[in-house]
């Protein structure tokens, strides 16, 4: 038997006090895992040689040999993350927490990821950190993990290791920036430079004001101040049970958000000792429950693709069409941008996500019994949360949009493609939608461009012919074309069009969108253009017909010709994409699945509860 065997008991050198205030402990200390690394009689020299370089920075041999909890704090913050960065200080508390709670604190570096400056595209990086992240929990000698979390990936990064190596784990965001003033109008993180794109090209504002008015949106530390990918992440997480509850939303600027991450050390210590672990809460009842409580928030189109993979990990096999059947008939309640009104911080005070848990539970949409990381049922963290400003939450009955969830398309491009339907302003549904004819449905002459660069250079050519009916068509930006997924499909008309007022045209790409956007574009279409999807054979000048109704997308050709573009397409070598620029984006191309299967890694999703499937050998 492996000496890392934690069945093995093995003799309690001190009685260190454990387990939660009127909780049995379900370990004692001598099943602690980090104890085969610190204090193992049967190899004396591998544990020697363990213990001695962490006493040159002054913890003790009793720290590490008298039974106390050796805690792990994954540090997304650095100075290449500035979403994140406020973790640096942050994590002093969490230390705290887990002193006073009777843990010994390991803080340890993630690797970074900044959505908004990192090329080709920052979705490179969920992958690498997950990696990375497995590694140092599997192979250090840590009993449970502190998730530090805020910008996009940090927080399905963090949540998909902590599904694979299963030790007690939880995630403590960074909270979301304040709100955005230009004068008296809130002004919100991302989405304000969507819409100053377009003032930009209309020739409303120059340069210089687009850069300032771009600044006022992010006022102090802290995550997008929107529901955009990262406060949509961080809210699931807590809907998905791995967070404190009413933790996800507080602004990081905020005092609560120092006290909620002592409260999170404290916590995780009690965690360790309850042996309550990640995949005893990330069950398909807290997934079902975190696709209807997206759709409630207005949540980013980029979830889907998150929540997948984090259920993949988890042995959860959760597909597009659970989001459609489960959270398209969901209401929005949460009046907060790119879909609402407001900003974080009028969201936290109004209730945050409890109040909107709250309303989905009363009105039976939830899984009250889904465990959390608090020990308890999410239903017994509810009561007493109803929203306390029913303009920024609704309530069930009195929502924004009657059906806010995502509609799942398909035909004979592609397999699977996202529409957020929440965000479908009354231009866009009266210009497209509103036909009395044929309702919920229209067509148009596409539009083609390879890549970002392909559309930047040609969008304002006339020779395109683009009207105020073309369907604006991206394909390259997937997770093998980009490579990584990237965030443009949401493309604006040709300037020529904005100066008419026409400032919106139906997108639709196998790449992503911000989560900060207002597009009801038709998104991560599966397979890509680059792994042989449709779009590789559209051509500018074909027409698409988009039924909402029916869930579909097509393309009106007769299929002969379809056939005979993909033989040309076959025989020319196949749909071409850039050049690998280092080994990861070359590593990660030959393994990356699709975007409707959550862009993992494909060898990666066999691995879950390595820490025990799989303890790690001795290295001496």
């Amino acid at each position: 038997m492996s000496s890392h065997d934690s069945s093995r008991a093995r003799p309690t050198r001190s009685a260190a006090r454990f387990g939660t205030p009127g909780t049995p402990p379900r370990i004692t200390p001598d099943r602690l895992r980090s104890r085969y690394w610190f204090d193992n009689p049967e190899h004396p020299g591998t544990t020697a040689l363990c213990i001695e370089r962490y006493l040159n920075y002054g913890i003790t041999l009793e720290e590490l040999t008298s039974g106390k909890p050796i805690i792990g704090i994954s540090q997304s913050g650095s100075d290449l993350t500035p979403c994140n960065r406020h973790h640096i200080e942050l994590v002093k508390r969490v230390k705290d927490g887990i002193r006073a709670a009777g843990g010994v604190p390991f803080e340890f570096p993630m690797h970074p990821i900044h959505e908004n400056v990192r090329r080709p595209t920052a979705a490179l990086d969920r992958n690498l950190a997950y990696l990375g992240l497995v590694e140092v929990l599997h192979g250090y000698p840590l009993d449970g993990v502190v998730l530090t979390t805020g910008c996009d990936k940090t927080t399905p990064a963090a949540l998909m290791a902590a599904a694979t190596v299963n030790i007690p784990a939880i995630v403590l965001s960074g909270g979301p920036m304040l709100n955005g003033w230009r004068g008296s109008e809130r002004v919100g993180s991302g989405t304000i430079i969507w819409e100053l794109r377009k003032r930009l090209a209309a020739g409303d504002i120059d340069y210089a004001e687009f850069l300032a008015r771009g600044a006022d949106s992010a006022p102090s530390i802290g995550h997008c101040n929107t529901m955009g990918t990262a406060s949509t992440m961080n809210a699931l997480a807590e809907a998905l049970g791995m967070s404190l509850p009413g933790s996800a939303m507080i602004p990081a600027p905020y005092k609560e958000r120092a006290m909620v991450a002592y409260q999170t050390g404290c916590r995780i210590v009690e965690m360790v000792w309850e042996d309550l672990r990640p995949l005893d809460i990330l069950t398909r009842a807290a997934f079902e429950n975190a696709v209807v409580t997206c759709s409630a928030l207005g949540g980013s189109s980029n979830a889907p693709i998150h929540v997948n993979a984090i259920a993949r990990h988890a042995g959860v096999e959760l597909t597009n069409d659970d989001w459609q059947r489960l959270g398209h008939e969901i209401p929005l309640l949460a009046n907060v941008m790119p879909a609402g009104a407001y900003l974080s911080e009028e969201f936290h005070r109004a209730g945050g996500v409890p109040a909107v848990l709250h309303e989905l539970l009363a009105a039976g949409k939830l899984h009250g019994e889904a465990m959390t990381v608090n020990g308890r049922p999410l239903e017994a963290n509810l009561p007493g949360h109803e929203t306390r400003d029913p303009e920024v939450i609704r309530r069930y009955a009195n929502p924004l949009v009657e059906h806010a969830g995502f509609l799942n398309l398909k035909g004979n491009l592609f397999d699977s493609a996202l529409m957020k339907t929440s965000v479908i302003s009354p231009d866009f549904r009266e210009r497209f939608l509103d036909d009395p004819a044929d309702p919920d449905a229209f067509e148009g002459r596409v539009a083609v461009f390879d890549g970002a660069e392909d559309y930047h250079a040609r969008i304002d050519d006339p020779a395109l012919g683009i009207d105020e009916h073309t369907i604006l068509v991206m394909r390259g930006a997937g997770p093998v074309g980009h490579p990584g997924g990237a965030e443009v499909v949401n493309m604006q008309p040709p300037e020529a069009l904005i100066r008419r007022g026409i400032e919106s045209l139906p997108c639709l790409g196998d790449g992503r969108q911000s989560g900060t956007s207002g597009s009801p574009s038709i998104l991560n279409a599966s397979p890509e253009a680059a792994t042989g999807g449709g779009l590789a054979l559209l051509e500018t000048g074909d027409r698409l017909r988009v039924d909402l109704k029916r869930g579909e997308v097509r393309l009106l050709i007769d299929e002969a010709e379809l056939t005979a573009r993909r033989r040309r397409l076959e025989a020319a070598g196949g749909y071409r994409y850039p050049e690998h620029q280092t080994p990861w984006q070359e590593i990660q191309r030959s393994m990356v699945e699709p975007l409707d299967r959550g862009m993992t890694l494909a060898p990666a999703t066999r691995y879950r509860d390595v820490a025990r499937q799989h303890p790690p050998r001795d290295n001496h």
